[in-house]
Formats: structure tokens, sequence, C-alpha cells
């Protein structure tokens, strides 16, 4: 089963080889028919912590590295794939 690939930004990058990036995901209302935005967060591995708060990124799930961290970001070249 391919690995889900997310697109956030980044809002905190205060941890160690870990960022915290905002997913938005817009749906529309089933019964209210009105668009919903919904958001949620998600910690990722940043090995170099190269990317700083403000930063558009691409999570993809893999195998748990820590108790909380379940995602890795991923660079624009091996989100495109």
């Amino acid at each position: 089963m391919p690995k889900r690939i997310l697109q956030g930004v980044v809002v905190s990058d205060k941890n160690e080889k870990t960022v915290v990036v905002k997913v938005e995901r817009r749906f529309t209302h089933p019964v209210m028919k009105k668009t919903v935005r919904l958001s949620k967060k998600y910690k990722a591995h940043d090995e170099n912590n190269a990317h700083k708060v403000g930063d558009t990124v691409f999570i993809q799930e893999s195998k748990p590295i820590s108790k909380d961290k379940r995602w890795v970001v991923v660079t624009e070249a091996q989100a495109s794939q």
C-alpha cells in the first residue's frame, strides 16, 4: 500500500530533528453545504533541522520513529513521484 503524502506548514521547530506541521483539509459539509476547514498537527522527522517556521513542506508516512513521530519530511522531488 502506498504511503500517504500530505502538504502543510511548519508551525514549530523548537525540538531537535523534529518539526510540527499543520495540515489543513477542506471539504463541503454534507448537510449545510458550506466549505469547512479542519486542521491537524503532525510531528515529523527533520534529520538536518533544515526547515523553519512558516515553510511549506511535504510529509510522508513512515514507521514509528518515537512515541509521537510517524511522519518524515520529504523533499519536493520525492513528493512529486
